[in-house]
């Protein structure tokens, strides 16, 4: 449970909704979140939910062409509305020579978040501040009852008989949204937010080649299951419009030769890398992204429903990027740490 006293910024959050949020999609327009010089006293021991990526060489990228039938025009973005032109940032395919590291089975999820927060009084993503995961049981059970309706109203949505129901009965039915939050992945965090928990952790940001190696596991697959796209190894659309995911390990299909989980779907994830040409990529002026402006994202995401058939979105190879201080709904992260 949320300590009784995680940020009291919440309070505000809580009763009367005076947050600004980010729509879906879209960027923040400035930090939701804080860089804070971490609490060395209270680093967090490593835990075991990682598993062992073994030493080896691999191979990264890929010289895929995009169907020139995709694109409205020469030289023009393709009619998905993809930031960048298909695998044209995945050139040329190499060899990558990694040492053994760890790496997280599954994305971090909110309740390990939390943890962090109340450790570190790191601020909350602002999701937590809509929805009311950032309120304790013993907050809410404090509230007055007509204000504990108001938040179980616009914050935890009850689609019951609120203004009939009894406190207890209302704490019950909060407390089993908080529990099934635990395990979703957190998103909503800057790069920033992600690599200051990993270090709390005892961790750090993946490369993004170890997330590659990681996805693709010993045989080099396309997907983390094989070299044939299968929609039904992932969710690729969710109902609900602020949680398009679903929670860790839910789809045991979406699982690489290493034992790692959710690496083509749920959420894309931060990892360490500026965003930039691969070592050997011909010379191109068609990303003007490249250079450290942006930071790299990996994997697919649930809410990518509408490009469903789309098995490119979803491939292990697939590279995205965000400014380092975007907080998406459908972006989160997991973390590595070496081996030796």
């Amino acid at each position: 449970m949320i300590n009784k006293h995680l940020l009291s910024g919440i309070f505000c959050f809580a009763l009367v909704g005076c947050a600004t949020h980010s729509p879906q999609g879209q960027m923040a327009e400035k930090p939701i979140t804080a860089d804070k010089p971490l609490n060395e006293s209270v680093v967090k021991p490593l835990d075991d939910g990682m598993v062992l990526i073994p030493a080896g060489e691999f191979t990264m990228g890929s010289n895929k062409e995009a169907n020139e039938a995709m694109w409205r025009e020469a030289n023009a973005l393709n009619p998905y509305g993809f930031k960048d032109k298909l695998y044209i940032d995945e050139h040329p395919a190499h060899k990558v020579n990694l040492p053994s590291y760890y790496l997280d089975k599954h994305e971090v999820t909110n309740a390990q978040y939390r943890d962090f927060a109340i450790a570190t009084d790191h601020s909350i993503p602002y999701t937590w501040q809509s929805n009311g995961y950032g309120l304790s049981n013993e907050l809410l059970a404090s509230l007055p009852l007509d204000h504990l309706r108001q938040v179980a109203t616009d914050k935890f949505r009850l689609d019951m008989d609120v203004p009939n129901m009894t406190q207890q009965n209302l704490l019950t039915e909060m407390d089993k949204i908080q529990v099934t939050r635990n395990t979703f992945p957190v998103t909503t965090v800057t790069w920033p937010d992600a690599d200051a928990y990993c270090h709390w952790a005892g961790k750090r940001l993946p490369t993004e080649a170890e997330w590659e190696k990681a996805a693709r596991g010993p045989q080099g697959f396309e997907y983390p299951w094989g070299n044939n796209w299968d929609p039904k190894m992932i969710n690729t659309m969710s109902e609900n419009p602020d949680a398009p995911y679903s929670a860790v390990e839910s789809y045991p299909g979406d699982k690489s030769g290493y034992g790692v989980y959710d690496m083509a779907a749920n959420v894309t994830e931060w990892v360490a890398d500026w965003y930039d040409a691969y070592p050997g990529a011909p010379a191109s002026d068609d990303n003007k992204y490249y250079g450290k402006l942006q930071r790299v994202v990996r994997g697919g995401m649930t809410s990518s429903g509408h490009y469903d058939a789309l098995s490119m979105v979803f491939r292990a190879a697939k590279r995205t990027h965000l400014r380092p201080y975007s907080a998406l709904i459908d972006v989160g992260f997991r973390c590595a740490k070496d081996a030796h």
